[in-house]
């Protein structure tokens, strides 16, 4: 039984690492690519090109870049005399040549960046990331290349035979990415960025394309379920070929075979299961943040009453608008019964077309601009949302996801089409 329970742990384990993979490849698959300027809290995909207001040189190549790495190897050689008894009992000497290439050298430094598209960009923060770059230097050379002291250190390794490599890797300046992160608020401005999350399942910066990456953990996928295959079968047949009986008995291959089978199928609803509740849930924060920036409006609301008040008391058209917006403390779930929240940006322009003393008050532009930033966070939540439903719908409507939905009891989420929401754009200079 040795062989089979062998097999049977090594075949599991292989399954583990199967699973593994292919979770990543749902969440490359699942996540729909959002634009820059609809990101919010939350898991995000994105595309576009490494840009930056400072950025790098790498070290070897001296190319502009947001991260690099570096590394220098020398290459050593000796000979070994080894003392061996042979078959016949007799002590003989043999010699041998070792030779490998030892790491001498080598750094690793990245640079916030911004991810820039056709809508704008959003500020990138790569520490901790799973990095996939390019090789921008490869080169060997020996003691009479000024490369081998100027960019190398100046001592020699053991059995050194004088022979340096210079490799290095990096994100050059204007690189398409393909980024994977969790996004959150920024500190300084009313703007989402990209940053290491314990808790977040992948944060990933490549410069493969989303398809490269798919197949890439596809081909990984096959590869760990396969040989788990192979190690389940391999183990009954040395069982059986151990047994007394001459030849192999299928019955415990077409065992294994079986079990691997049913272990796979239930691991792959378990794993779809999972992705489509992660999805899910996701569409539920982002609908949480849609309420908790309407009820951070909703605060704001009386400050703009009492700033009308003192210009007009109880002026019944500003009023009756502002009375509207301070209602809508809570969203309505798209699809239910209940009022659509709207943009505060109208209702302020209105008042300041009615009181135009209103500019020179500091008190009511601060009003104004708090109004506004908060109007940005609802726009960057609201976006965020139909984002994530709109993913989550199609995925529930695919086979054979469709059926494996079913068992989680999830629904089809309707999108938010409230208007007259305004978003300013993040301006930064960037590096032509």
């Amino acid at each position: 039984m040795l062989p089979i329970i062998i097999g049977s742990v090594v075949a599991l384990v292989c399954l583990v690492a199967g699973f593994w993979v292919m979770r990543r490849k749902r969440l490359i698959d699942d996540l729909p690519t959002s634009k820059t300027q609809g990101v919010f809290i939350g898991l995000v995909e994105l595309k576009g090109t490494a840009e930056c207001e400072k950025p790098l040189s790498s070290y070897l190549a001296g190319e502009h870049c947001v991260q690099y790495a570096w590394h220098v190897e020398e290459h050593w050689s000796r000979v070994v005399h080894e003392t061996y008894t042979d078959s016949k009992g007799n002590t003989r000497t043999r010699t041998r040549r070792e030779s490998g290439w030892k790491r001498v050298a080598g750094d690793e430094v990245a640079t916030p960046f911004y991810l820039k598209d056709d809508t704008g960009v959003i500020h990138v923060v790569p520490d901790g990331a799973n990095i996939h770059n390019t090789k921008t230097f490869d080169q060997t050379c020996t003691p009479g290349d000024g490369l081998y002291y100027r960019k190398g250190p100046a001592y020699a390794v053991a059995n050194s035979s004088h022979r340096r490599r210079f490799r290095e890797d990096a994100i050059p300046l204007h690189a398409s990415l393909y980024i994977m992160g969790q996004a959150r608020e920024r500190q300084d401005v009313v703007a989402a960025e990209i940053t290491r999350d314990k808790n977040a399942p992948m944060f990933l910066i490549s410069m493969r394309s989303e398809k490269q990456l798919s197949t890439y953990y596809a081909r990984w996928c096959w590869f760990w379920m396969i040989l788990g295959l192979v190690a389940a079968v391999a183990g009954a047949v040395v069982w059986g070929m151990l047994q007394p009986v001459s030849g192999v008995r299928w019955q415990p291959i077409v065992s294994m075979t079986g079990g691997f089978a049913l272990v796979l199928a239930l691991g792959w609803v378990w794993t779809v299961y999972n992705s489509l509740v992660d999805l899910n849930n996701r569409l539920q924060q982002g609908w949480s943040q849609v309420d908790v920036q309407l009820k951070r409006r909703y605060d704001l609301i009386p400050n703009l009453v009492n700033a009308v008040q003192g210009y007009r008391d109880h002026e019944s058209q500003t009023l009756q608008l502002v009375t509207e917006l301070r209602s809508q403390q809570e969203a309505t779930r798209p699809g239910d019964v209940g009022p659509d929240f709207r943009g505060v940006a109208p209702v302020l322009q209105a008042t300041i077309e009615r009181y135009p003393e209103l500019k020179a008050n500091e008190s009511f532009l601060k009003l104004q601009s708090s109004l506004i930033d908060t109007e940005q966070r609802i726009a960057l939540a609201r976006d965020y949302y139909n984002n994530i439903a709109m993913f989550h719908n199609t995925r529930l409507e695919i086979i054979p996801d469709r059926f494996v939905a079913s068992l989680a009891r999830l629904r089809q989420h309707a999108l938010i089409g409230a208007a007259d929401f305004e978003r300013a754009p993040v301006e930064v200079k960037l590096v032509s």
